[in-house]
């Protein structure tokens, strides 16, 4: 839907979208989140994220869509369903050039900014204004093709949301992509404040960047990186669940790490450390555009490989001939599978979700997702722990429709560039056959191989 010059809404419209976008998105965080009692300590937690959460959190996402695009088998066949989150991984997918795709997501900044790159896919004039948009995010003249491009198409909750401002002092939000967009957001703002700290305690964790082999990012990394994770502030901040806000780490994730570590009998700053560890040396820094994110501050914008492949040049013409096959809504992963058909989906990407939820909600979801997949379909999501919530909260009538590999998915997880998660799933839907029991009255029994 696109919004002609002549309809754009007045200050006091966008200020009363906005409240209302507002009040929508704290719905359903609430929904998602807050599945305890208040008095609880869980319960005040979950309370404080949900608070924390409904603003602009991902910048960029986080998953490594070369792992989802090889672990869901994603082509021209592939019907997806996923949450925007950043956005990055739903045109990363379009590459593909798959049927469809139903994006999901209960923050309305991550549908805003989702929104405003499928707009400026098919208004602006070139790859390079769009490069210069979300690959560069920091030049003035973003502001300047926005107004000319961007702005008289995009929806009327769009539009409010970049229009207007997180704070009454601070500038519109659209000024975001003026002044190092990738900078803002919680997760942006949090990178920034590792950065700061590391050179309160005298180390530079930018210097990585100076890497030129494997060996010398494995130097760089012991050198001016995991010092700070054995600082004494650092040490006290990672078993803080509400410092992990910013990462958009809710409790429940938090407690899941924590057990981890506790289980590998090291500390939280520990377990952390070794995460970073995997983002910054396990992966040439040539291509790994998540290690340019966390110690660059930026993509790699002079020899264009360390880039989502949403922003390379080969696949923009890709992206503008499919674009329309996405479809956005800002709902709930489960209601909106509630109004989808039958056996229309074969791709699923829950991020990290369900971690969030508790076995009332996984099972709401997962009977959704059953009747919704076609056979062999499949699901890839990522927890913070190791291991996979399914088995242990899912009806069995409900899981055994599903398999899983752990090698295959430890090798899933290994392969992930962004290194922040400690697992990665991969469930696959079982065939299923059809038999005629009684021919005369055609009831068919499915019998789950």
């Amino acid at each position: 839907m696109t919004t002609s010059a002549i309809d754009l809404p007045d200050e006091n419209q966008k200020t009363a979208n906005k409240k209302t976008e507002n009040k929508n998105t704290r719905k359903l965080l609430d929904s998602a989140v807050n599945n305890t009692s208040i008095f609880s300590r869980k319960g005040f937690l979950d309370r404080l994220f949900t608070a924390w959460f409904n603003r602009l959190v991902y910048p960029q996402i986080w998953e490594d869509p070369e792992v989802d695009i090889n672990a869901l088998q994603i082509n021209q066949d592939s019907r997806i369903f996923t949450i925007s989150s950043g956005g990055c991984n739903v045109l990363n997918y379009l590459t593909e050039q798959p049927q469809s795709i139903e994006v999901v997501d209960l923050n309305e900044a991550h549908i805003a900014l989702i929104k405003l790159k499928l707009t400026a896919i098919e208004h602006l004039p070139s790859y390079e204004s769009f490069f210069d948009f979300f690959g560069r995010a920091d030049l003035v003249k973003n502001l300047d093709r926005y107004e000319a491009y961007i702005k008289p198409h995009l929806d009327s909750e769009s539009l409010a949301y970049w229009e207007s401002r997180e704070r009454p002092w601070s500038p519109k939000r659209i000024s975001y992509f003026t002044n190092g967009f990738y900078k803002h957001g919680l997760l942006g703002h949090f990178i920034g404040l590792i950065h700061w700290t590391g050179k309160r305690f005298g180390h530079d964790i930018s210097k990585i960047m100076q890497a030129r082999t494997l060996v010398e990012q494995e130097q760089l990394f012991n050198q001016h990186v995991a010092p700070i994770f054995d600082t004494k502030l650092l040490k006290f901040l990672c078993n803080r669940s509400m410092v992990m806000y910013s990462l958009g780490i809710p409790p429940s994730q938090f407690d899941e790490m924590n057990r981890d570590s506790k289980e590998a009998q090291i500390g939280m700053h520990s377990l952390l450390k070794e995460r970073a560890r995997q983002l910054a040396c396990d992966f040439p820094l040539e291509d790994n555009y998540f290690a340019w994110q966390a110690f660059n501050r930026s993509y790699d914008i002079k020899k264009r490989q360390a880039l989502p492949r949403y922003l390379k040049h080969n696949y923009f013409e890709s992206l503008t001939t499919h674009f329309n096959r996405v479809n956005v809504t800002h709902i709930s992963m489960t209601q909106r599978l509630k109004d989808l058909p039958d056996n229309s989906l074969n791709a699923y990407l829950f991020l990290d979700a369900q971690d969030w939820m508790d076995d009332k909600q996984l099972t709401e979801l997962w009977q959704e997702v059953n009747r919704t997949a076609m056979d062999n379909a499949r699901v890839v999501f990522r927890t913070a722990g190791d291991t996979s919530p399914l088995e242990e909260k899912l009806p069995h009538n409900i899981l055994s429709e599903w398999h899983t590999d752990s090698f295959d998915n430890a090798n899933f997880t290994k392969q992930d560039r962004s290194g922040i998660y400690g697992g990665v799933h991969l469930y696959i839907r079982k065939a299923v056959k059809l038999h005629d029991h009684n021919s005369h009255n055609h009831n068919y029994q499915q019998e789950v191989l």
